[in-house]
């Protein structure tokens, strides 16, 4: 009897792993909605990622379909919720989607990009809402909008702006929240994509939400980014080690594939990098670099045709010593 239990596990082995790998290798690699067989009436759409936190995906405004993302945690003592999106109404269809997943109110909203895709539409979260933001990301705002407004623009709502509330708590490197027993981390892994990134850590479920450190699929988009620190930010993150790594932008994947997705852009932003510091250091004008860099694979990616030059451009200004 043990050697035919033995035999039947063997069988049953055979059968399941095939299964997994053909699912793992059948992920379409893409921020393109329609290349993943999605339409635009399956947006925005939240995905339950554990048994307390969930994602939620819109349409990032612009010519080029691609996903802004959020997270948001569900606790016994209210919400916290990782970036907004970028107008209103798009803000408003987030909070409304999760009020139909619980009651609670939303206590906290974590400002990890200052960008206004992720700021735009803070008006549309529920009064009294504690704000936490990277004091590089406030001087941002207030320097966008004369010292108390983030703006922001989208296909769906026109330009608005919203008030910073002044008891912002401002995290420079870390804190960690404990939100109705559960452990939150608040985290800077060094300036990224902006000069204030933060990520929100959950240690018991070992998920790593990155914001727009993370563009899963999207072309490096570096208009306000410091290239090198970047990539030293993203090695953080990969020691980290979670079991899940969530994008600002670009599809919520299952845990592996996620990895894999992290690791991919890492030597998308080494490439990109590699590419514009070979132009600059055969002394090609930046005006010349932009039209004579060639992307390779990455010239596919979401938004390579409109982020590629400005990704040249800023590559040559930390070259050059122009970054502050």
């Amino acid at each position: 009897m043990p050697r035919f239990a033995a035999l039947i596990a063997a069988a049953l082995a055979a059968i399941v792993l095939p299964s997994t790998v053909v699912a793992q290798r059948d992920v379409v690699r893409t921020a393109d909605p329609a290349k993943r067989g999605l339409n635009e009436t399956d947006f925005p759409r939240t995905i339950k990622v554990a048994d307390n936190v969930y994602t939620y995906e819109d349409f990032h405004a612009g010519p080029e379909k691609f996903t802004t993302t959020n997270m948001f945690v569900v606790t016994n003592e209210g919400v916290l919720v990782a970036d907004g999106q970028g107008s209103p109404a798009q803000t408003k269809g987030l909070v409304d989607a999760i009020a139909k997943v619980t009651p609670k109110r939303i206590e906290f909203v974590v400002i990890c990009s200052d960008h206004g895709d992720h700021t735009g539409g803070n008006r549309s979260f529920p009064p009294n809402v504690k704000y936490i933001i990277h004091p590089l990301s406030k001087a941002t705002l207030d320097r966008q909008s004369g010292g108390v407004q983030a703006e922001g623009r989208s296909a769906r709502g026109g330009a608005t702006t919203w008030t910073l509330p002044i008891d912002a708590e401002l995290v420079f490197q870390r804190k960690v929240l404990m939100v109705g027993g559960e452990e939150i981390q608040i985290l800077s892994l060094g300036r990224s994509h902006t000069g204030g990134d933060l990520s929100v850590y959950l240690p018991r479920q070992k998920i790593l939400f990155l914001s727009e450190t993370f563009l899963n699929r999207v072309f490096p988009a570096m208009r306000s980014a410091y290239p090198s620190d970047w990539l030293k930010a993203l090695d953080r993150a990969a020691a980290v080690k979670a079991d899940l790594y969530i994008p600002g932008h670009g599809f919520t994947e299952s845990g592996p594939v996620s990895k894999e997705e992290l690791a991919a852009y890492r030597k998308a932003l080494a490439a990109v990098i590699a590419e514009a510091t070979r132009l600059y250091k055969a002394g090609v004008p930046v005006d010349e670099a932009v039209k004579q860099a060639k992307w390779g694979e990455y010239a596919s990616w979401t938004l390579a045709s409109s982020q590629g030059p400005i990704a040249v451009r800023r590559v040559y200004e930390e070259l050059g010593g122009a970054l502050k």
